[in-house]
């Protein structure tokens, strides 16, 4: 893990950039890493993987999102839709650089699976039970870190923030109807229907119908996300009422956890 480690870092280094906006964005993608990692780790334990198994987790974490910093690099953006796919730059990145040939093979490819996977919209119901598992937990790691990475962003002097965070939305009192309406029926929000910021709180709350591990959820409540995401969203009566659907089916998944 360490020699993992280290390789990262250099190669991350290896993208620093002049403007101060840039560079803060580029540390938002570092520091995000570490803590995906954090979660990997935390979950693996909860799931009872063994020492391999959850090394390997915490291999996947660390480089779910290195395709994020070229993706960067090129387009200033980490919006997926106006660039490029960054799980699947993440893993030509991995292989063209030969960062895993100290591993296995078949350790590579669970990495490599991992990592392509790690954004999908929905997991393929095809792949064979250990690439889902990694999968799964390294789309929960991601998950858990982005709602705090967004949280944190708007507890932030404006000065302060790493303005890809919100993908360059703008910030605007409407929402979007298809947004809200997932979130009402249980269904998980595509990014291409985002419109304001405040679409983007909602579709993270449709993310808590997504998380694969009830452990995963606890997390979710033990870091107050739901409440601090609706004390930033607009008090209508509508999105009162889709928070408490949300509300309700998590509270249905934890019981008797």
């Amino acid at each position: 893990m360490q020699s993992l480690k280290s390789w990262f870092a250099e190669y991350c280094d290896s993208f620093s950039l002049p403007v101060v906006e840039d560079q803060r964005n580029l540390a938002l993608k570092q520091e995000h890493t570490r803590l995906v990692c954090q979660n990997s780790r935390r979950l693996a334990q909860h799931l009872r993987l063994g020492r391999e198994e959850a090394m390997l987790a915490e291999a996947a974490a660390l480089f779910h999102d290195v395709g994020r910093f070229p993706q960067y690099a090129q387009y200033k953006t980490f919006d997926d839709n106006i660039s490029l796919n960054h799980a699947v730059l993440g893993a030509h990145v991995l292989l063209e650089n030969n960062a895993l040939s100290k591993l296995s093979k078949h350790d590579q490819g669970v990495i490599i699976r991992s990592v392509t996977l790690h954004n999908v919209f929905s997991l393929p119901t095809t792949l064979d039970d250990e690439t889902m598992l990694f999968a799964k937990l390294v789309r929960d790691a991601d998950k858990l870190d982005i709602l705090r990475v967004f949280l944190d962003y708007f507890e932030m002097d404006p000065g302060a923030r790493a303005g890809a965070v919100v993908l360059g939305l703008p910030d605007e009192p409407g929402y979007s109807q298809e947004v809200l309406r997932c979130l009402r029926n249980g269904t998980m929000a595509k990014y291409s229907l985002l419109k304001t910021q405040n679409d983007f709180k909602l579709l993270q709350l449709t993310w808590m119908y997504d998380f694969n591990f009830s452990c995963s959820l606890q997390m979710v409540v033990e870091q107050d996300c739901i409440n601090k995401l609706a004390k930033n969203l607009p008090r209508t009566d509508e999105i009162t009422r889709s928070i408490e659907v949300v509300r309700e089916y998590v509270k249905g998944r934890l019981k008797g956890c």
